[in-house]
Formats: C-alpha cells, sequence, structure tokens
C-alpha cells in the first residue's frame, strides 16, 4: 500500500513500513552497517559515523531530486518502529522506463523474509505507480541469500560477470537479475506469497 504525504512517499507491508530517511536514522544504520556479516560482501572494511552520515545524506539529497528519480526508503518494523535496512528503486535518468532494485537488512534480522516482502512492496511501486517496464537488480555471486531474495521476486538471471570486482584482495563475480512487467504481473496474479520461506 503507498501513501504520499506532502510528496514524501510511505509504501506499507503486513509487517513493514518503507518510509523517506531522516537524518536520526544514522545511528540505527551505523549500527548494522558494522557487523561484520553486513561487512563481508561491501568493498567496505569498517564504517564510521561519518561514513554512515555520508551515506544517509545521499537518500536525503535524492527526496529533493526534480523530479524525483531515486527512491531507496528506510525498512522499519511495523511491530516496533525499528529501522532494519533500506530498499529501493533508482531510476538513471529522467523519462527511463527501467529502474535498479537495490535493499540491504540488518544481520540481526536475516532469514525472516523481511528483504523479500520490502523488495516485493518495492516492485509493486516501481510498476504500479512509477509506470516502469523493467527492473534489474545485482549482487555479489557469493552471496546466495541476495541471489535467492531476487529469485524469489520472479527477477531472472541474465548473466554473471565474471571477476569484474576487485576488493578485499579478491575478484568477485557479479550476478545480475531482472524482471519485466508482464513477468511481474504474472508471478504477482499466480503464485502465493509465503514470506516465512523467504531469506
Amino acid at each position: 500500500m503507498l501513501e504520499a504525504e506532502e510528496e514524501a512517499v510511505i509504501v506499507t507491508t503486513p509487517r513493514l513500513i518503507l518510509r523517506e530517511f531522516v537524518e536520526e536514522d544514522c545511528q540505527a544504520v551505523l549500527e548494522y552497517q558494522s557487523d561484520p556479516r553486513y561487512l563481508r560482501y561491501y568493498t567496505w572494511t569498517t564504517r564510521t559515523e561519518l561514513d554512515v552520515r555520508s551515506f544517509v545524506q545521499q537518500f536525503l539529497d535524492w527526496q529533493r531530486e526534480e523530479p524525483r528519480l531515486r527512491h531507496q526508503l528506510a525498512v522499519v518494523l511495523a511491530s516496533c518502529n525499528r529501522l532494519i535496512g533500506n530498499c529501493g528503486i533508482r531510476l538513471a535518468q529522467e523519462g527511463a522506463r527501467e529502474a535498479e532494485l537495490g535493499y540491504e537488512i540488518s544481520p540481526a534480522y536475516w532469514s525472516h523474509g523481511y528483504a523479500t516482502e520490502a523488495a516485493e512492496a518495492m516492485l509493486r511501486f516501481a510498476f504500479e505507480d512509477l509506470g516502469l517496464h523493467r527492473v534489474w537488480g545485482h549482487c555479489v555471486a557469493d552471496n546466495l541469500a541476495s541471489w535467492r531474495v531476487m529469485e524469489k521476486l520472479g527477477m531472472r538471471c541474465e548473466g554473471r560477470l565474471r571477476e569484474n570486482r576487485w576488493f578485499k584482495g579478491r575478484w568477485w563475480d557479479t550476478m545480475v537479475c531482472a524482471v519485466l512487467e508482464d513477468e511481474w504481473r504474472q508471478s504477482a496474479a499466480c503464485v502465493p506469497h509465503r514470506l516465512e520461506d523467504n531469506p
């Protein structure tokens, strides 16, 4: 369910509220981004308060874009109002009919289906509210949990980029997946959602 409050975007699901970021979210983001499990598949080895303030600031800046091209929202547990990650849709340019999906969830809340639930909501926003034709995403190939989320969303693997990223002393492959609007509409209409089975 999508709501607009003075141009702010709020997307709700059975267990989550996806809302605009505010400056006060920095501490919660720092907490989960400092977890070694989170850092495993990122170029970063540590995260500082300054790093996270810059990270959150980009989302605040995106809220003021005109026209707005990127909607990266805070993922909040509805039951306790706790920020546990972020999820969003990002267009490369005005008038684009495709966008990138990006998501991350605090390791403390992995294996509960929150990434899939949030990303499903953002796909609905992308296709129904933004009128997009294609949504794509990517992840480090070793990050099997992220890859499974994209599969559960009905995204098809379009390719494996071999050793295209270098960080932490080694080369990493990247998986690229995408879903088209008509594919999403068919899966959304025909496939029952079983959140308890999702990573």
